[in-house]
């Protein structure tokens, strides 16, 4: 993943960092993934919520991306674990994707490690974010 400043709320930093503790205690095979959780939570720059800015990818964020080798565009919105539903592109967090688009902005491409090698995604818009509709916001953040 590529160096870019994570902004997060306190609470979904705390959400999150419980999260990593309980299924690092249950699930072993998650470990890469909670590791890569953990480095970026480290890095994490704390706001409160009016000053997440409304093109940012938090929890339960919904985005439109475009997948740069297939050129397919997908909605995925992110959530926790207990929350996530692919037939319904809910994806959680500890997902390779999840863990790469926690923190991303509208008009980032997005580069993250699958099986088969490397894959690509741009984030085309963010279609609804949490802390933007608490701002008062509308639900279109981020339109690129």
């Amino acid at each position: 993943m590529s160096e870019r400043t994570l902004y997060i709320t306190a609470v979904d930093k705390e959400r999150l960092h419980e999260l990593i503790i309980s299924t690092r205690e249950n699930a072993a095979e998650s470990e890469v993934h909670l590791k890569d959780l953990e480095a970026e939570l480290e890095k994490a720059i704390i706001v409160s919520s009016k000053d997440i800015p409304r093109d940012v990818i938090t929890m339960d964020s919904q985005v439109c991306v475009k997948d740069l080798d297939t050129q397919e565009e997908n909605v995925y919105t992110l959530v926790f674990p207990s929350h996530s539903d692919i037939e319904r592109n809910r994806i959680s967090v500890l997902s390779p994707i999840g863990v790469a688009l926690l923190g991303y902005r509208a008009g980032d491409v997005i580069e993250w490690k699958v099986p088969a090698g490397i894959r690509k995604l741009k984030i085309k818009k963010i279609l609804y974010q949490p802390e933007a509709i608490e701002k008062g916001g509308n639900n279109n953040a981020g339109k690129k």
